[in-house]
């Protein structure tokens, strides 16, 4: 009896420690911020009229499919590296208690069926598989898996190559939606003519949030960083100004970026203020990097990327123009 207990109990803590690994195989808080900036993009596409509540669920399982495939590959690749930095040492491959074989397996199984999802459930008017969609889906997992995470180790035009697929969902989600990558093309909703460009607006937006956000991540674990061989930093001598002058840089260049929503029309004014304040405190925070040039002031940047994305987001969904 006792016995019989005692294997039950085993078996179960053998099955949460299981899932636990592969939550951090997929790098579950990662994921969900990157499927959060997809789903959110797909539902500002002015032809999505009304929520349909099974497909955000579909099209969320899609992307974390992707995007946990992504990481897992990124984590068998990296296992050595991984081992020797104090923050990824107890990862489930780098630590030993998950195969590279098993990680890898997964990842092909996972990417190929997040992959199918997008193109299957997200058909287009003519009901035509979406395979702007799901090549678009299966290029960024390439190139964040294949091309990015090797690049690491080489320079530090690894973080202007992982900026593309790290953005890349914002234009897929949107391209769930359209079916359409013309930038210049229109979409047809409530019997108007809205412009294709808002993906690719949404993407710039992204695209440009990374280097300040992984800028910032980069200082503060730099000496982790470079124990394992990465080159993330724009300067070689490590954090200088020169990084924090990139930073205000590029948080700079978001100003302007962020008004083109209300300019194509695919959010209202209010949203442009938040989204222009919410740049002009990335510039401030990032100012203050370059003044203090401490790892207190790089985590005010961490922070304040993270709170950025979702209410620049939520913002432009909320005052979406229908």
């Amino acid at each position: 009896m006792t016995s019989s207990v005692n294997t039950s109990g085993s078996t179960s803590f053998s099955l949460a420690a299981k899932v636990k690994d592969y939550f951090q195989l997929i790098k579950f808080t990662l994921s969900f911020t990157v499927v959060f900036s997809c789903v959110i993009c797909y539902l500002l596409a002015p032809n999505i009229i009304e929520y349909n509540g099974l497909m955000i669920l579909i099209l969320f399982i899609a992307g974390m499919l992707i995007t946990g495939s992504a990481n897992a590959i990124n984590q068998a690749v990296e296992k050595d590296t991984d081992a020797v930095m104090k923050r990824t040492a107890k990862r489930p491959v780098a630590s030993g208690r998950m195969s590279q074989t098993e990680a890898y397996t997964f990842a092909l199984i996972a990417g190929a069926t997040g992959v199918f999802m997008i193109g299957w459930f997200f058909k287009g008017d003519d009901n035509s598989f979406n395979w702007n969609a799901s090549l678009l889906s299966a290029f960024s997992l390439f190139l964040y898996a294949f091309i990015y995470t090797p690049l690491k180790k080489v320079n530090s035009i690894a973080v202007l190559v992982g900026a593309f697929p790290g953005a890349l969902p914002c234009l897929i989600g949107w391209v769930a939606a359209t079916n359409m990558i013309n930038p210049f093309g229109t979409v047809l909703a409530n019997g108007k003519e809205f412009s294709n460009a808002g993906g690719w607006i949404l993407f710039a937006i992204q695209f440009l949030w990374q280097f300040p956000h992984f800028w910032a991540i980069a200082w503060v674990a730099h000496s982790d960083y470079s124990k394992a061989g990465f080159k993330l930093l724009p300067a070689d001598k490590g954090p200088t100004k020169f990084t924090a002058a990139q930073a205000i840089m590029y948080s700079v260049l978001m100003i302007p970026v962020g008004v083109l929503p209300y300019y194509f029309g695919l959010s209202g004014q209010v949203s442009m203020w938040i989204v222009v304040a919410c740049n002009l405190f990335m510039v401030f925070q990032s100012a203050r990097l370059y003044k203090e040039m401490d790892v207190k002031a790089a985590r005010r940047v961490m922070f304040s990327s993270y709170i950025y994305l979702p209410i620049v987001l939520l913002a432009l969904l909320a005052d979406k123009i229908r």
